[in-house]
Order: structure tokens, then C-alpha cells, then sequence
């Protein structure tokens, strides 16, 4: 490794245009040079170093192309500073996170996420879990100075975390209850595809394996695809599954289906599944479904700007009050705030969005019966979301911007007349309510050049339709 030439971190980002988003930071992959990655890594170590100590970082990937020379890089930059790194390949961004927290060393997962294969992104954690908003920003601007990258050291698998985030929920049951239930899991390019099936198969159900794919596929469960939507449907009836099982790129985003093929919304998810680890307060991002405060089964519901940093900081305030807390987000991961007596066993808390807790409660709620029977049972209440890919990020802003001051008339550019607004709430981009309790909810996403509209209604078609008209007509101001 040469030393001859000295970079300094806060510089290197700057001028990368790689920035944080949502969660993590994000970008193209060709914006994701070595030294990139390296300027994240030491100025990341810096801050952690502050508070923490340490002599190792945990680091993992996702199934992207580019992620393994990015998790080199870093362990490369890592080598600089006598840090070492203990590497757990391809696993699930929670199952990094888990194992990390219990060694209490901070993580690092090279992951974009959902979001397509020529972008990528690093997610951060420290020893006691995510980073916050204000890690982001000192991050960003610590001023390390550090060697250019040249070798990048080749990587040893360690297994352990993947194994330990199996035991975590196998070990929470004495019986195979699961036995005599049809689990289809769609694997894609999933993070964590090699390891589903054991989890399941361990609590006694029948595994079909499904859509398994060697190039990387972006699964947004927040906006699926109308091709997944009928994959789905296709194979439940093809063979006969009580649910269909799938996340998002590096695994903390879940998409289950019920017995017929439909996919649920993820807050509808966190919902049946908070209900069943009997979680007293709850903090969720404002695009979540009202269907959360209608069912009247939460002491507290907290609405936060959309991020799993914001669910988490809220966090803090509610363990003040309540024994169990948990939050969950619209995409569908859900992150357990407090330590859980469940089945006479202790479920650690686990602040980061995870796929596999809130699927495993569902199917425990649902029992002998079918999931749809749960849904059914709930407010009706839908939601529909969808977005706009490759639109610029300022001309989402400027769309904010004519909305939030006149409201009014951005609905009416949309196609709506006649209409009352009940409320409008700025959290996070802008969310309208009208008079017939129809709900619009229109953001930049923080992660990647798109505009998401979120539509709540008591009619899941009307939703959709309306998702498909504001979309539209948007694409065509």
C-alpha cells in the first residue's frame, strides 16, 4: 500500500457527491471508488473512537456486483489504522448488526439496499447499534487524513453471524410449530437466500425455494413490482403455500404474502406482528397506515420523519414510559426497541429494521388458520405506493415546496376537484388529508432519484387508481 499519497477523508466526500440518505449512504458505483470507501471507514472509526472502544470492525455484504471490492477497500483503510476486521460475507444487514452488538464493536454493511445494481451504499453501526442523524453528519465532515488506497486484501468468511441469527429465532421455540405449513421463499438475489430456509425448515415447515437469480434484482417492498405481484399469486396456487417469503437486497426489508398470493403491506405486517409480541408503545414514520391507531391496540403511536434513525431516536423517549417498545416502517422492517419475554424465552432487542421477526410473528399469530383472516380482522384501511424513478431530486423539492404553499392547488394539478383538506402534516414531504379521510402523501426518497406517493383510502382499488393518476401526472407538469 502506497503512503505516499494523503487524503483527507472530509475532502475525498465532498467531492464524491455520495451522500446520506434514508438510510446509509448512497450512490453510483463508479462514486464508490476505493478511496471513497476508505474516507467513510476512517472518518466513521474517528467518531466511533470518541465513545467507544474497540479493536475490531465486523463488515458484510449484499449480492451486488461491486459490494466485495467495496468491503475491501474498507477493510483496506481499516488496515491504516491497525483495526481489524473480521468479515462475515454475504448475510442480512441485521444479522451483522446482531452480532456486532453482542461483541460490542461497531459494523459496517456494504449494501444499496433496494435500489438498482449500478448504485451501491454503505450502512454504518455503532457497538450499540445504527447511527444516528448526527453520526451521519459528523461523519461527513471528520477531517482524517489517510493513505490513497491501492491493495485491496482479499477476505475471510467467518459464518458466525449468519449462525447466530438463525439460533436467535429457532432458539425461541421448544416445538416444530410450523409443521404441516407450506413456506415458499422467493430468493432472488436476497442476502440472505442461503440461510431462510433454515430458519424455517428448523421450526418444522415444508420449504419451496423460488425465483432464485444470479444477477442482482432490486425488490422494493415498498413499491412492488406488478410482475412480483403475479409471481406470488402464480406460485401459491402452484404449490399450494400458506405464505410466500422474500426481503428487499441486503434482508431487512420483508415481503410476505397471504394464503392466496397477496402481498401485505409492510406497516400492516408490523402491525399484526407488534400486536402478537404485545408491544405497549409504538413509533412509526407518518406514511404508515392510521389503521396502527384505529385498532386501538398500543398504549402510544409516535409518528416520525420516514428512516429507521428516526424510529430508533424516538426509541429513547418511550423506553422512559413503557416496558415494551418497538417501531416498524411502511417497507415493512421492524426494529425492537426492548428486550421481549416471549414463550418463557428472552428475545434481545434488536434497534434495526429486521425481515425475520415480524414474518415469524404473523405466521404465530395466524396459528392453524390463514393470514388473510388476520388482515381482514383489522380497520380498513389501504395503502398503495408506488414512485417515479430517475426524477431529479430538485425537481421533487420544487414540487414540495408549490405544494406546501399552496396545497389547494398542486391537488388540483393532479386531477383532483372539489376537494376539502382536513389537515396537512410536513413531517416528511408532504402528507394531505381530505375530507373523506382519503390521505396523499407525496416525498423525495432520501436514497435515490425518485418521487414516492403513498395514497391511504378505505378501498384498496381506489388507491391504486390514485397512486396511478398523481403519478401520472406528475411525469406529465
Amino acid at each position: 500500500m502506497s503512503i505516499n499519497s494523503k487524503l483527507v477523508s472530509a475532502s475525498v466526500l465532498a467531492e464524491s457527491s455520495v451522500a446520506f440518505g434514508t438510510s446509509g449512504a448512497r450512490g453510483l458505483v463508479t462514486q464508490f471508488t476505493a478511496d471513497v470507501c476508505a474516507a467513510f471507514v476512517v472518518a466513521f472509526t474517528q467518531c466511533m473512537k470518541r465513545n467507544f472502544s474497540f479493536q475490531t470492525v465486523a463488515i458484510a455484504i449484499d449480492n451486488r456486483p461491486s459490494s466485495y471490492a467495496m468491503a475491501k477497500a474498507c477493510a483496506a483503510a481499516l488496515q491504516q489504522l491497525d483495526i481489524k476486521t473480521v468479515y462475515y460475507g454475504v448475510v442480512p444487514t441485521p444479522a451483522l448488526a446482531y452480532v456486532a452488538m453482542g461483541d460490542n464493536i461497531p459494523a459496517i454493511m456494504v449494501t444499496g439496499s433496494h435500489i438498482p445494481f449500478d448504485r451501491n451504499g454503505l450502512k454504518f453501526y455503532r457497538p450499540d447499534g445504527e447511527i444516528s442523524k448526527d453520526d451521519e453528519i459528523n461523519i461527513a465532515t471528520e477531517e482524517v487524513e489517510f493513505s490513497a488506497i491501492t491493495d485491496l486484501p482479499e477476505l475471510i468468511i467467518s459464518k458466525r453471524a449468519a449462525e447466530e441469527y438463525i439460533v436467535r429465532y429457532t432458539s425461541l421455540f421448544d416445538t416444530a410449530w410450523l409443521t404441516g405449513k407450506r413456506i415458499g421463499i422467493y430468493e432472488h438475489s436476497s442476502a440472505g437466500r442461503d440461510l431462510y430456509y433454515r430458519i424455517f425448515e428448523q421450526l418444522g415447515a415444508e420449504v419451496v425455494s423460488l425465483g432464485r437469480s444470479e444477477e442482482f434484482v432490486p425488490i422494493d417492498t415498498e413499491a412492488v413490482s406488478e410482475e412480483d405481484k403475479v409471481k406470488a399469486l402464480r406460485w401459491s396456487e402452484e404449490y399450494d403455500l400458506d405464505a410466500v417469503f422474500s426481503t428487499d437486497g441486503d434482508g431487512d426489508r420483508p415481503l410476505i404474502s397471504d394464503e392466496n398470493g397477496n402481498w401485505l403491506c409492510g406497516d400492516i405486517l408490523g402491525l399484526l406482528s407488534a400486536e402478537a409480541l404485545n408491544i405497549e408503545a409504538l413509533a412509526v414514520p407518518v406514511n404508515c397506515n392510521t389503521a396502527i391507531e384505529h385498532c386501538n391496540k398500543f398504549k402510544c403511536v409516535e409518528r416520525t420523519k420516514i428512516g429507521s434513525p428516526y424510529v430508533i431516536s424516538e426509541f429513547e423517549k418511550l423506553t422512559k414510559k413503557f416496558d415494551i417498545v418497538a417501531g416498524f416502517e411502511a417497507n415493512g422492517g421492524f426494529l425492537l426497541g426492548s428486550d421481549v419475554q416471549l414463550y418463557g424465552k428472552l428475545l434481545k432487542a434488536l434497534p434495526t429494521r429486521d425481515a425475520v421477526l415480524p414474518v415469524i410473528m404473523l405466521l404465530a399469530a395466524a396459528g392453524n388458520d390463514v393470514i388473510s383472516k388476520l388482515v381482514n380482522a383489522l380497520p380498513q384501511r389501504y395503502t398503495h405506493s408506488d414512485r417515479i424513478q430517475n426524477f431529479a431530486t430538485k425537481k421533487s423539492q420544487m414540487i414540495m415546496a408549490q405544494g406546501k404553499n399552496n396545497p389547494v392547488r398542486l391537488l388540483k394539478q393532479l386531477g383532483f376537484d372539489n376537494i376539502k383538506i382536513k389537515n396537512t402534516d410536513e413531517t416528511d414531504g408532504l402528507r394531505v388529508t381530505l375530507d373523506n379521510n382519503l390521505i396523499i402523501h407525496l416525498r423525495p426518497s432520501g436514497n435515490a432519484p425518485e418521487l414516492r406517493c403513498y395514497v391511504e383510502s378505505k378501498s384498496k382499488t381506489d388507491s391504486s387508481n390514485c397512486v396511478i393518476k398523481i403519478l401520472t401526472k406528475i411525469s406529465e407538469l
